[in-house]
């Protein structure tokens, strides 16, 4: 597998489209931590903590959507790069303005998450026309499920480091200022600035018109908010052990955990439907989230926090063909924009629950609402398993069709290709 991801990286592009994009993702991908550090270290509570997480999460599920619907229309350059910047000052604001002053810190934190630049799905929309044949653009869904992972384990750290070498409000700017960088070299690559969407049916509900897609973003709308919680419970697990260190470490844990399922589960083909196996696979992840709430000593709970993210790059992958497979044509950037939103929705949710679950219940409270998010996941892709199990439309990935790369099929699948 390692050699095939080689492959996929000497391919030209291909290796600056996926760099550009983390790191243009970075500010996105930490900003519910460096929010709430940057609350806690201000003198705010766990609850207003969590309110400005949710308020910009709620936020980024408007945004994105709607940009995704932008660039699917008027192309990446035109889109991406303005709202990367604008979420930037938003962000800029907030460590500017402070707290003094709620009103502001709120539309501060509104206006970075409405701006958010839907940067992964613009990616995913790439990879058909830079990489040229199916399987390498289904092996190139598992390398990005992966390389989020080395982001989510690194981002964290970088925001605990940027804290204790000067202060919450630098990270902030640090951050967002890394994340404008990393959006203007995509957008100025070719693929970036030739891509144009396959033709679309005009239908005011875009991508949302499709059953299947609704059922799995319902499921990832709990996904999201288990994610959520964990981010406000591991502030309150490293308050009880006082110190702040703690919570690095526990978020990277979850990252690495998720790095080494992705690894796994990108190194070898699965027989059988994405939809049954993405259902056994939340299942487990919602079994390994339960056990945060014995919430043990520190090293024990890096280790079950690196157990709880196992199942989660495989989840993701495992999702992106979902996707494509229910996704309407000509939606490539809005149906991969919708899954970011129902995580976006999801974690507001989760932050805003787990911090007054943390200050009534104790730490365990805040981590049991992980789990219950896991549980409800998985009970929505077993409600929803029949809509599931009926594709929109017949998988296939055709280099140079407009880039529509709607449809695909992961290795191993029916449809006889291998990776």
């Amino acid at each position: 597998m390692a050699a095939g991801y080689l492959d996929i990286l000497r391919a030209r592009h291909a290796a600056r489209l996926l760099a550009g994009t983390l790191v243009g993702r970075l500010p996105n991908g930490t900003a519910h931590i460096a929010i709430v550090l940057f609350t806690r270290a201000e003198g705010g509570s766990y609850t207003l903590a969590g309110a400005l997480a949710a308020a910009y999460g709620l936020a980024t599920a408007v945004g994105q959507p709607l940009l995704g619907r932008a660039v699917d229309l008027h192309g990446q350059p035109r889109v991406q790069l303005p709202a990367a910047v604008l979420s930037a000052l938003g962000m800029a604001a907030l460590a500017l303005a402070g707290l003094g002053s709620l009103p502001v810190a709120y539309a501060a934190v509104v206006v970075a998450g409405v701006f958010t630049p839907p940067l992964e799905g613009g990616l995913r929309a790439l990879w058909p026309t830079v990489l040229g044949g199916e399987d390498r653009v289904h092996r190139a869904y598992a390398m990005d499920a992966v390389a989020q992972e080395v982001m989510f384990t690194v981002g964290p750290l970088l925001v605990t480091v940027l804290v204790a070498l000067w202060s919450p409000a630098a990270a902030l700017l640090v951050i967002n200022a890394i994340g404008v960088l990393g959006a203007l070299s995509v957008v100025l690559s070719e693929p970036s600035r030739t891509w144009r969407s396959a033709p679309r049916e005009a239908h005011w509900l875009g991508a949302l018109r499709s059953p299947g897609l609704l059922a799995l973003l319902g499921a990832f709308f709990f996904v999201g908010l288990a994610l959520g919680s964990i981010t406000v419970a591991g502030v309150a697990y490293a308050d009880d052990h006082g110190r702040e260190s703690v919570y690095g470490w526990l978020m990277a844990a979850l990252g690495l955990g998720a790095l080494i399922g992705g690894v796994a589960y990108g190194a070898r083909q699965w027989a059988g439907t994405p939809e049954r196996r993405l259902r056994g696979i939340v299942a487990l992840l919602a079994l390994c989230y339960l056990p945060l709430t014995l919430t043990p000593g520190v090293a024990a709970m890096t280790a079950l926090s690196a157990l709880a993210g196992v199942f989660l790059a495989p989840a993701i992958a495992c999702s992106f063909i979902v996707v494509d497979r229910h996704a309407p044509r000509g939606t490539v950037t809005e149906a991969f924009s919708w899954l970011v939103t129902t995580f976006g929705v999801g974690a507001a949710a989760g932050t805003a629950v787990a911090g007054p679950a943390a200050e009534t219940g104790g730490t365990a409270w805040s981590f049991a609402v992980a789990g219950a998010g896991g549980v409800a996941a998985l009970l929505v892709l077993l409600a929803t398993g029949r809509v599931l199990a009926a594709p929109g439309r017949t998988p296939a990935v055709v280099a140079g069709s407009e880039n529509d790369r709607n449809g695909a099929a992961e290795p191993g699948f029916s449809s006889g290709h291998k990776a």
